[in-house]
């Protein structure tokens, strides 16, 4: 016969010497009256602990009834573990136009990341991770808000003519984090606006350096390099690099491409240093693998995969030096390290251009290729080692985990994201909160996954149709394909092959009419719906 947690309980469970009450129940375990009954041998009572304390009574309940000391040592030694005055740190490393296969946990060939291996080993993968859009702006723009990218009124890549960005009423990562004090930054990639009132300093981030916009907008562009370069100027401006607000090199040159890696890094690992004794959230959306592709002359001709995998070894060198700062200050314990990519391969680069391994297409598509990601998550102690997560999930509901996380408010307005705390700690039988993810590209509704069921409305995309890409950063044309209205079974099926839309009528039925309830709230190319969000402008 079990017993409830009281601090009676407690008593005899303390003069007994554990053995006095062989069971305790956690089902009705106020976290409260917990806290008040440790903390004369616990650290003291703040919201990290508490917490902590909620993260174990939830991984706790779903056993019903926990031996006494098992449950107790539980909490004792979570609460030791981590400091009374901090609540969890956040590392978001976030690629450009990395392939799902790009990455050792995922099959990466010819070139070797020794410490996202690390990340795997020590964490847990998540190989049906997606984002909203498989494009740069409208990727960014589902992470940062926890929202459906159509939702905040963000398609497609914004570029340096554009007049909207971000609008000011959206609520970001950062500024969910700053409810609790974060100190925030931004290093790298931004492109969810150019202008300073759509800059990551004016969206919740306290320090921000990087460039605002993709790598290749620039007047080096392969698609007006035939051109002189006053032409090549009306298209393509100079490249600015951005430290804060100011523009601190109008012109970044191929040298300096050579050292953005190197140049976020540095400013990551000296954030940690200088705000290891505070919680912090570090957002780092690297410039590379999008091309052009550049690399430091540390790893320039290291790998057997040429230029890109020279880049992709410096990547994973930079989460090395992230993760060595981390140990170096014990906070490896207390922080969650999410690494993942935008969208998928640019195949038309072909041998500058990654891998989406087995799945279809690649990048500008909403087959898997283009949308779905590798994904590593990392906190050693409380993310389970080893460990591999098969639900779907996506960029979307980041911002909502953190919020449950940290405890802080969601936003008044309606999001798209739901906590998947569940998936990440890798709860016994978590399933997906999600009945469906919608996939937009650009306004046009192309595609619902619903569990292991993916179904395609007819569209029309881009493909290589198994032709190789360019070489040497120069990209080959793509040529147009369409599909009609299709359904795969992607748990047999990962590269969308074969249409089972006949022999599965009522799937096919379940999920129009989920599609048609996302039209009218998101609406569908020429129809507007009545949940949409206008972006910022000028």
């Amino acid at each position: 016969m079990g017993c409830s947690v009281d601090s009676v309980a407690f008593g005899v469970i303390l003069r007994s010497g554990f053995g006095g009450i062989p069971h305790f129940r956690l089902d009705s375990c106020p976290v409260n009256r917990v806290l008040t009954m440790f903390s004369g041998i616990t650290r003291s009572r703040s919201a990290v602990s508490e917490l902590w304390l909620k993260l174990v009574c939830r991984s706790l309940r779903r056993q019903h009834v926990v031996h006494s000391v098992l449950a107790v040592t539980c909490i004792m030694l979570c609460s030791a573990s981590v400091r009374a005055d901090r609540l969890p740190n956040i590392v978001i490393v976030f690629m450009d136009d990395m392939g799902y296969a790009d990455i050792g946990p995922f099959g990466a060939e010819g070139y070797e990341t020794p410490h996202l291996d690390r990340m795997a080993r020590e964490g847990r993968i998540f190989t049906d991770f997606y984002v909203t859009q498989a494009v740069c702006s409208a990727s960014r723009a589902g992470l940062m808000t926890g929202c459906y990218n159509v939702r905040v009124g963000i398609t497609g890549a914004l570029d340096p003519k554009a007049k909207h960005g971000i609008h000011e009423d959206e609520v970001t990562i950062a500024e969910i984090c700053q409810q609790k004090n974060y100190a925030t930054a931004c290093y790298g990639k931004w492109h969810l606006g150019h202008h300073k009132k759509f800059l990551p300093l004016q969206h919740g981030f306290d320090d921000y350096f990087g460039l605002p916009y993709s790598n290749d907008m620039w007047p080096w562009h392969p698609g007006v390099l035939h051109l002189p370069l006053e032409q090549r100027l009306e298209r393509w401006p100079h490249l600015p690099l951005i430290d804060g607000n100011d523009i601190v090199n109008a012109e970044v040159s191929p040298k300096d491409q050579e050292q953005l890696t190197t140049w976020y890094t540095e400013r990551a690992v000296s954030f940690i240093e200088d705000h290891h004794d505070e919680p912090f959230l570090i957002y780092l959306p690297h410039s590379m693998v999008h091309v052009p592709l550049y690399v430091s002359d540390r790893f320039r001709g290291k790998s057997r995969r040429g230029l890109f995998g020279d880049v992709m070894m410096e990547v994973d060198w930079s989460v090395g030096q992230i993760m060595d700062t981390l140990k170096k200050h014990q906070l490896q314990e207390n922080t969650l390290v999410i690494f993942t990519s935008d969208n998928g391969p640019w195949l038309s680069y072909g041998d500058h251009c990654g891998s989406a391994g087995p799945l279809r297409e690649g990048k500008g598509t909403m087959f898997d290729g283009g949308c779905r990601e590798s994904c590593v998550m990392w906190w050693p102690g409380t993310i389970p080692a080893g460990s591999r997560c098969s639900e779907p999930a996506m960029t979307i509901d980041i911002l909502p985990t953190i919020a449950g996380l940290i405890e802080a408010g969601l936003p008044d307005h309606r999001i798209d994201g739901k906590d998947i705390w569940p998936l990440i700690s890798g709860e016994e039988g978590a399933r997906s909160p999600h009945e469906a993810y919608y996939f937009y590209y650009r306004n046009q509704l192309q595609a619902v996954r619903s569990g292991k069921w993916k179904l395609h409305f007819p569209h029309q995309y881009r493909t290589m149709a198994g032709r190789p890409g360019g070489t040497g950063g120069i990209p080959s044309k793509y040529s147009q394909a369409t599909i009609g209205k299709e359904l795969f079974n992607l748990e047999s099926d990962i590269g969308e092959t074969t249409n089972i839309a006949a022999q599965y009528p009522a799937v096919v039925t379940r999920l129009s009419e989920l599609a048609a309830a996302m039209r009218l709230e998101l609406g569908d190319e020429m129809s507007k719906g009545t949940g949409i969000r206008a972006a910022g402008r000028l």
